[in-house]
């Protein structure tokens, strides 16, 4: 069977199916999907939290035990920034997830702080990633590792120069790839793919080129962070009304 760093680089984009609980696990694998990546903040909202992991990593960790129990194709998992302050707890927290047979994980330049989302000095996150990588010895081979970074997402000035930096800085660490959320200009998705060997990874949102024009930019992994999760509960929403309004079931049964 082709390994999980393998799918990201095939000819076609790698889409992965952003999961939050079995049941949609379960969704996109009968649809064929080839892999799973979890939506922390999908997950969060599930159990009443917000995003920036006000979820203990224990909570997670059995969500993320069920869902990898529940299929059988790869599940990489959404890290934030590793859930502990320390980069031993983070380390902890990876070496966890290797053994529950884990193919991935992303790991973040930013964190939550009072509710704002806040990036991180570049040069204070490169070493944060170097003690992860050191200290996961062996086992860093196990797992891929997609680095996030998020100068687009935060809308900051000059997001692209920022980014470029950023990335040099994982190719020298030997990341496995690199995922720019918030980024959806042509010009910046080509400038980036064109600068880097690591496969590039971006996320929906309602200006993203389609998946045929993501290949032609040479973007190796799509995904749709918690976009789904949403859509879902704004149908069911739909849905209730309707039952509200007809003061019937039958709204179910169409």
């Amino acid at each position: 069977m082709i390994s999980f760093k393998q799918l990201h680089h095939d000819e076609e984009p790698l889409l992965l199916g952003n999961v939050w609980n079995v049941e949609s696990a379960k969704v996109y694998k009968k649809m064929g999907y080839k892999a799973l990546a979890t939506s922390s903040s999908a997950v969060a909202l599930s159990l009443g939290y917000e995003d920036g992991e006000q979820m203990t990593f224990e909570e997670y960790f059995y969500m993320i035990k069920r869902i990898k129990a529940s299929v059988s194709i790869p599940l990489s998992v959404d890290l934030e920034s590793g859930y502990g302050h320390e980069t031993d707890t983070v380390v902890s927290n990876i070496m966890k997830l290797i053994e529950t047979g884990v193919s991935g994980i992303n790991i973040e330049d930013t964190s939550v702080i009072d509710g704002t989302r806040k990036l991180t000095d570049r040069n204070v996150f490169n070493e944060k990633l170097k003690d992860i990588f050191i200290k996961l010895g062996e086992s860093r081979d196990k797992v891929f590792i997609n680095v996030r970074t998020d100068p687009f997402l935060l809308n900051i000035e000059n997001a692209l120069e920022e980014t470029l930096e950023r990335i040099k800085l994982f190719e020298a660490l030997n990341a496995d790839g690199v995922f720019i959320p918030g980024m959806t200009s042509e010009n910046d998705i080509r400038t980036i793919t064109e600068a880097t060997s690591l496969p590039v990874n971006v996320m929906c949102l309602p200006d993203l080129p389609d998946f045929d024009k993501l290949k032609k930019l040479d973007v190796k992994r799509i995904t749709s962070g918690a976009f789904m999760y949403r859509h879902i509960y704004r149908e069911l929403e739909k849905a209730s009304q309707k039952i509200t309004n007809e003061r019937s079931f039958s709204p179910l049964f169409i």
